[in-house]
């Protein structure tokens, strides 16, 4: 299957086995006057997610899966089903879907005056606060049995520790950490930059989407989504069509990464994306030791070995301050998407682990 672990980390789910989730139950939640942290008041935000499994009458055995970069609310499949972590027909399962994914309010398809690239940036805490309330006042949940997140799933799974630190009994985080350091501030700068360069962008009121800007985008992205040992062990051949040369698996990424996305969204996410913190959450003043400190909940701490994006250096130092932690690197090639279960080895991995640590 093409794209089989880049299904995993953008798109549904990876296809691993004959065992797969049911499809999620479509849903939207409208919050009327929503004030961003940034102080901008939107008229109506918009956030769609989706449901697995049935709500248990006294509202107790529900999971919160929130979404990564540019995801829809079927982004977990690989944790979800028959065989997987997450039974369906004991838990309750709810996905939320980030702003600026298109769907939820986005850039896209918010009208003015804040369509496009006047759409405010959306912070990882606005994110996790209008969740909050879609939990407590939508489904009438007050409490989570775990919330478990990959990449921006993961940074939103950190900040609902230090938010909301009674909220959850358990935190799952797999290749994400609590802070975007500024290593990966400068990469996705430079992402942005490449569809900003594009003399079609015109400063984000565009005609036409700028295709050859968000293929620069792309490429960027597959440079820094897998290892180096990958590419030279030639594993996207796994990955590919039997015949497919590296010069056409190149081309395909470049021009079929995330199919569809628009330029704004792109970017607004990869500033969500860049604004995270834990340390800036009010109380905490910028001290992400203390934030780290003051997560409650027991957390497993999951990082790719070979991750780019989120290199397992940060984790280990980020993990020596949360009082209750199980670092357990990923042990594989596969870098950033290993979070997302990219091979069949680190779904194993990924739902072995995940599975005992909700047991216990």
């Amino acid at each position: 299957m093409i794209f089989r672990a880049l299904s995993a980390f953008l798109l549904p789910a990876l296809v691993l086995s004959a065992a797969h989730a049911a499809d999620p139950v479509r849903h939207v939640f409208v919050l009327k006057n929503f004030k961003t942290e940034s102080g901008v008041i939107l008229p109506e935000a918009r956030v769609v997610y989706g449901t697995y499994g049935t709500l248990d009458s006294a509202k107790d055995n529900a999971i919160l899966l929130p979404s990564h970069y540019m995801a829809r609310m079927d982004g977990y499949e690989w944790l979800i089903g028959p065989g997987n972590a997450l039974d369906t027909s004991k838990l309750f399962l709810v996905t939320s879907e980030l702003f600026g994914n298109g769907s939820s309010s986005s850039p896209s398809n918010t009208p003015e005056p804040f369509h496009g690239p006047r759409f405010p940036v959306m912070t990882i805490r606005d994110n996790v606060n209008v969740v909050h309330q879609l939990l407590t006042q939508q489904l009438g949940i007050q409490h989570l049995r775990a919330v478990i997140g990959f990449s921006m799933g993961a940074q939103q799974a950190f900040q609902w520790a230090v938010s909301y630190p009674t909220f959850m009994d358990r935190v799952v985080a797999t290749s994400g950490t609590a802070k975007t350091y500024g290593h990966g501030v400068v990469r996705n700068e430079g992402q942005i930059a490449a569809i900003e360069t594009d003399c079609t962008f015109n400063g984000g009121d565009y005609k036409t989407e700028p295709v050859k800007g968000i293929e620069a985008f792309n490429l960027m992205w597959t440079g820094w989504l897998f290892s180096q040992e990958w590419w030279r062990r030639e594993l996207w051949r796994t990955d590919s069509k039997p015949g497919t040369t590296l010069q056409q698996y190149i081309q395909t990424m470049r021009t079929n990464f995330i199919p569809g996305a628009d330029a704004n969204d792109l970017i607004l996410q990869m500033r969500t994306w860049e604004s995270n913190d834990v340390g800036a959450t009010p109380r905490f003043h910028g001290d992400v030791e203390k934030a780290l400190a003051s997560i409650k909940a027991p957390v497993l701490y999951m990082p790719s070995a070979t991750d780019l994006y989120f290199p397992v250096e940060d984790a280990r130092y980020e993990s020596q301050f949360i009082p209750h932690v199980s670092l357990v690197p990923i042990p594989s090639l596969w870098g950033h998407p290993a979070g997302a279960g990219a091979s069949p080895e680190d779904k194993k991995f990924l739902n072995d682990h995940i599975a005992s640590f909700l047991a216990n």
